[in-house]
């Protein structure tokens, strides 16, 4: 039976006030001690968020069911309790202790997304009936892609928005009359005012944002996911791209080079960021931390971190962290919370015995 775990506990007085860090005791609740300046851990956190995280895509296509769930227990030991899966082409798993979001699969035209991922459709006037499908089979969440190359237009070809904004209008509409989310991929700067005017729920990357852009999305409580690791690979594709499509091969420069400027944009207008790591396909699952120190590199506080990668992130998915009317799942760090790996994970049956000690 584990023992109770005493060190700094990220932990809200109820559900809903603002968490901090208190030294105390945890076990079926918080026994708060004589309070200590911070210092050496151990450090517990409710479980880390990955709002952005493809169990269902693997290195070549679709995940097999092994994979994925390999792909879930290597989450789960990097302190990831939770993740919002935005678009798989693969039934789900049971995943369980970790929480799986399910957002159905993409929705993209045809030729404009990575092959075999998504359902495209060849009139995109069809796209507000689909969305209003896919929440029937999701879990409160659907992802479109908002941009891609378009080859069509060879040497010219660059990213550009997949829907016209009346029917993005009507399909997150669509989505909210069914009780659901949107979450849009889009990298470029000329896709994001059609999702702003739409309302969507969060955009995916959104490395084209300018500070008007992040400024009306703070406004309208739109969220981001930056997927810092993804705008890294930028130069890469911007390499691959160079000699056939030089055009999109600039736009991706454009934009890994003003990166430091955006992600400053974002924070300094108030849009809540979300942590992601795009995992899935060729990015590898379980590297939250390498993200999250990727955002203190852009700029962010660690304290800042923490909060949006537990209990903020939490928040905004609708799970529960750490307050007295019962700890969910929690993880235990020696040093730096949500930015090193922990030394321990606990949920499921290991949180039962938690509670009983």
């Amino acid at each position: 039976m584990m023992e109770p775990i005493t060190g700094w506990v990220l932990w809200r007085d109820t559900p809903k006030s603002p968490a901090s860090f208190r030294w105390g005791t945890l076990s079926s609740g918080l026994s708060f001690h004589e309070e200590k300046t911070p210092g050496a851990g151990p450090w517990i956190t409710p479980g880390l968020v990955d709002v952005h995280a493809h169990l269902g895509i693997g290195e070549t296509g679709p995940a097999g069911q092994e994979d994925a769930l390999r792909a879930a227990q290597t989450n789960w030991n990097s302190g990831v309790t939770a993740i919002r899966e935005p678009g798989s082409p693969t039934p789900p798993v049971d995943a369980s202790p970790l929480t799986v979001i399910r957002a159905g699969r993409h929705i993209a035209r045809p030729k404009r997304y990575l092959r075999g991922l998504a359902i495209e459709l060849e009139n995109p006037n069809d796209l507000p009936k689909v969305v209003a499908q896919q929440t029937q089979t999701s879990d409160g969440w659907v992802k479109l892609v908002g941009d891609w190359i378009d080859r069509s237009n060879g040497a010219d070809s660059d990213l550009d928005p997949l829907w016209d904004t009346h029917i993005l209008v009507d399909a997150v509409a669509a989505a909210h009359d069914n009780g659901a989310r949107v979450a849009v991929h889009a990298f470029s700067r000329p896709a994001i005012d059609s999702l702003l005017e739409a309302r969507v729920d969060t955009i995916e990357h959104g490395s084209g944002m300018t500070f008007d852009h992040a400024v009306e999305a703070a406004r309208l409580g739109i969220a981001v996911t930056p997927t810092l690791g993804q705008v890294e690979l930028f130069p890469s594709f911007a390499g691959d791209a160079k000699k056939k499509y030089p055009r999109y091969a600039h736009t991706m420069t454009e934009l890994f080079d003003h990166r430091y400027q955006w992600f400053d944009d974002l924070r300094s207008a108030g849009v809540q960021l979300l942590p992601g790591t795009d995992a899935g396909g060729y990015q590898p699952h379980g590297e939250i931390q390498t993200e999250l120190q990727r955002w203190v590199d852009y700029g962010m506080t660690e304290t800042e971190v923490v909060d949006l990668a537990t209990w903020r992130a939490r928040d905004f998915l609708g799970l529960p962290s750490l307050h007295p009317e019962g700890p969910e799942e929690f993880v235990i760090f020696e040093e730096r919370p949500a930015l090193t790996k922990p030394v321990s994970v606990v949920g499921g049956a290991d949180l039962l015995q938690c509670r009983r000690a």
